[in-house]
């Protein structure tokens, strides 16, 4: 995925089949329903994985991952955590996938092959009931989390352009299914 350290990749991260633990996932869908990825980024569903990811990170020059995060504010806050920051937030456990992903990025930093910039987005879920879909709460919020995935991008010196017409991620076309069935 990243083989030459000029690559910036991004990395939704959650598990879908638990609402809004599945946030994460769902940024980076609606990233790429509504723009186009420029050539050098990549956009990945990373899922519940951990140092499975290894390989897709290692010699990236930048890195963002799209995550649900438990800081203790509001649900449905949208937070950044980047660079030097990451390290205090790995302090204490404030995403379910945090394990694997601070094994990960410790490891990739032992063998000199960690990205120049690490950036998280997160969002504090509000429910994680074992359903497809989000919580009206984190749906309200899913806006404010792909604009932030956006302006990470822009930071970094890439500029995205909007789709003339954005597409339906899996995602969402099989929550929007899930919701039918209910009411049928």
């Amino acid at each position: 995925m990243c083989s030459e350290k000029i690559n910036t990749l991004v990395i939704g991260l959650g598990n879908v089949l638990m609402q809004d633990e599945g946030v994460g996932v769902r940024a980076v869908e609606e990233l790429e329903s509504r723009y186009i990825i420029p050539p050098g980024v990549s956009v990945l569903d990373g899922g519940t994985t951990g140092m499975e990811l290894f390989d897709p990170i290692r010699n990236c020059t930048q890195l963002i991952v799209a995550d649900g995060v438990n800081t203790g504010d509001p649900f449905g806050t949208v937070v950044r955590i980047a660079n030097e920051d990451i390290p205090v937030f790995f302090q204490t456990k404030i995403s379910n996938h945090q394990l694997g992903l601070s094994e990960l990025l410790a490891l990739l930093q032992l063998k000199a092959e960690a990205p120049e910039h690490v950036a998280i987005i997160g969002m504090v879920p509000h429910s994680l009931e074992n359903k497809l879909g989000l919580s009206v709460e984190a749906e309200a919020g899913l806006d404010t989390m792909v604009s932030g995935l956006v302006s990470e991008l822009a930071s970094l010196g890439i500029a995205l352009q909007l789709r003339s017409e954005p597409l339906v991620g899996h995602w969402k076309k099989q929550s929007e299914l899930e919701k039918f069935a209910a009411c049928a």
